[in-house]
């Protein structure tokens, strides 16, 4: 059971981070998941520019260990996943360039989605 929990723990954490960088995309399709992704979005970037350690990374770990225990620990999401998620050569600096691409990256986008709405807005007043 450890190796399956470990595995989904480790899947909903890499799919957090990958909306908390892409969430604004579906925000042009979906407005109402701004609602979702602006904390996510904020709690993404408060986490890397503290270093703060992301509360699913205690559980990771213990289900990791429970996962050794079994003998499983060299399956695809601990072998692939884990790496992207935990890089060996993260360092503070890069910590903080990956809460500096978040908050660029999705204030890119909300501008543009800004823009957009503004100009439906002004052609509807034409």
């Amino acid at each position: 059971m450890y190796p399956l929990l470990a595995d989904l723990v480790l899947i909903v954490h890499l799919a957090f981070v990958v909306f908390v960088l892409c969430g604004g995309l579906l925000v042009l399709r979906w407005r109402w998941i701004a609602w979702l992704h602006l904390p996510a979005a904020v709690w993404g970037a408060v986490v890397e520019f503290t270093g703060w350690i992301c509360p699913l990374t205690p559980l990771e770990n213990w289900l990791g260990t429970q996962r050794s225990e079994v003998g499983d620990e060299h399956d695809f999401t601990a072998r692939y996943l884990l790496p992207i998620l935990y890089p060996g050569d993260l360092t503070r600096d890069l910590q903080l360039l990956l809460g500096t691409v978040v908050v660029v990256l999705n204030a890119t986008v909300y501008w543009w989605l800004w823009r957009r709405i503004q100009a439906c807005g002004a052609s509807q007043n034409r």
